[in-house]
């Protein structure tokens, strides 16, 4: 069974190398939403696949660190990157160029990680992500698999090569939170106490 939750957020970027000189020669910005969809073969205790409340905390405040910020690829030059770090309190590098695609394997990444870091309290099953859609317009999205995220020829996802800005950090609900996820510190799912017998 899918289930799936939509974010939303404002981000500008530069694609480098892309066909459209607009895109890849001006800074310029999008209206993002960002589908989510998980899949599960078992239900929880809810009859949920996983509740859409447990995704408001650790990945939205992910998702949110892209809103009202600039994106930048790591291997962009070093006086665009000192730009965006300069004139933007809120940015994010990548180790891939800031495309709705590689959006989509990112977002993908992320929410990975923190389902599988997570520790889960209401008989949740084999939850995991099948799919991120990345809608950078209305009329065109980039939609990933998992299969995209093992890809290394669309570049290598690691943790420790995304980076965010410092007020990025302490806009999260937990400013530590990034640093846990990358040292394997596990996330807690809240106790559930069950009303009726199962």
């Amino acid at each position: 069974m899918l289930i799936r939750k939509l974010f939303k957020f404002e981000n500008a970027h530069i694609v480098r190398n892309c066909t459209s000189d607009r895109c890849k020669r001006s800074i310029h910005g999008h209206s993002y939403k960002v589908e989510l969809l998980l899949k599960a073969s078992k239900l929880d205790h809810g009859q949920m696949v996983y509740d859409f409340g447990l995704l408001k905390g650790v990945i939205k405040d992910l998702f949110d660190s892209f809103d009202h910020a600039i994106c930048f690829w790591q291997d962009d030059s070093a006086e665009y990157i000192q730009a965006c770090k300069t004139f933007s309190a809120r940015w994010v590098a990548l180790p891939v160029s800031p495309s709705a695609e590689q959006f989509s394997r990112i977002f993908f990444y992320l929410a990975q990680q923190v389902l599988k870091s997570t520790i889960t309290q209401n008989g949740e099953g084999d939850v995991e992500v099948y799919s991120v859609i990345v809608h950078e317009t209305d009329t065109g999205y980039a939609q990933s698999f998992q299969e995209d995220i093992e890809n290394e020829q669309m570049g290598i996802l690691s943790l420790d090569q995304i980076v965010f800005s410092e007020q990025v950090q302490v806009e999260w609900t937990d400013p530590n939170m990034y640093e846990n996820l990358k040292q394997g510190i596990r996330f807690e799912n809240p106790q559930v106490d069950l009303q009726v017998k199962i």
